[in-house]
């Protein structure tokens, strides 16, 4: 059996920066990756099959099972390899769905990764990358699977500046927010070329305090069109920058989930308590960047 682990991921800070004429938006972010994480698991079968299992299992019950993003990183490698796609595959699904972390795009990366190592393949990295990219637009980030500064729609992904240990304090509202309807609410807002300017993080952040003066002067330009749509965001980042010791909290990607970053985990276990005692049937979760 093959394993691989599909860490959530952070967007630290996200800037809309424009739009090709085929509508996708082009970004400018920084991201990193989280300790909570999906897992891949892939056996040698005669036929291609996935079970999965985990907290949020059911979430994905009932979708159709083409859209699922590990069947089709696997055909769509598969297929670059021209062989047939024969795996049992297992996802085990501990990350949010739908909330801005990137679950399904880490266990798509996830899988590519169990699967050479099952098929006992070979692609170079750049071949890699582009069945990533067709995946969609968080799976090279995802399959790079360290902390990235991303431009493009997400196809150019570049190592980040050092960034610090940090504790991190993770909530969801058990609320789907599919991201296209994020993004035609924030068009709805913006008008039609109202972009931000591109503005990378270029030197390394020492400490969590220097991070998070880099993150506040950028902020998620996301963030008001999803709290339009699912008006929880603005309670959780409120609970978040009340507890002690926050050094930022913003939404990552398109929501519903939000963050806030400490400087280390005890600091975040106690925050995550106190959002639990405040709504106790939200999602919450403390670890580390990764």
């Amino acid at each position: 059996m093959i394993e691989r682990t599909a860490p959530a991921k952070l967007n630290l800070y996200l800037r809309v920066v424009g739009q090709r004429a085929d509508g996708y938006h082009l970004l400018d972010s920084l991201v990193a990756f989280a300790t909570i994480a999906d897992r891949v698991t892939a056996d040698a079968a005669d036929a291609l099959s996935l079970a999965i299992d985990g907290s949020f299992a059911s979430a994905l019950e009932g979708d159709p099972a083409d859209s699922n993003l590990v069947l089709r990183a696997a055909r769509a490698l598969a297929g670059a390899l021209r062989i047939e796609p024969r795996a049992r595959l297992r996802l085990t699904k501990n990350i949010p769905v739908a909330a801005g972390l990137g679950g399904g795009s880490a266990d798509a990366a996830a899988a590519l990764r169990a699967l050479l190592a099952l098929w006992r393949a070979e692609l170079p990295e750049a071949r890699l990358l582009e069945i990533a990219a067709e995946l969609g637009a968080d799976v090279p980030v995802c399959l790079a699977g360290h902390a990235a500064t991303v431009s493009g729609v997400g196809e150019v992904v570049l190592p980040a500046p050092e960034l610090p240990p940090c504790g991190l304090v993770l909530v969801h509202p058990d609320v789907k927010l599919p991201t296209a309807s994020v993004f035609r609410a924030a068009a709805a807002r913006r008008g039609a070329s109202a972009f931000s300017e591109p503005l990378p993080v270029i030197g390394p952040a020492r400490t969590v305090g220097n991070l998070a003066q880099a993150l506040a002067t950028r902020g998620n330009d996301l963030t008001d069109a999803a709290v339009s749509l699912v008006p929880e965001i603005a309670t959780m980042l409120a609970l978040l920058r009340a507890t002690p010791g926050c050094r930022y909290a913003a939404m990552s990607g398109s929501g519903a989930a939000c963050f806030g970053l400490y400087d280390d985990l005890p600091t975040a276990e106690a925050a995550r308590l106190q959002v639990e005692d405040a709504r106790p049937f939200w999602w919450t979760y403390a670890g580390a960047l990764i």
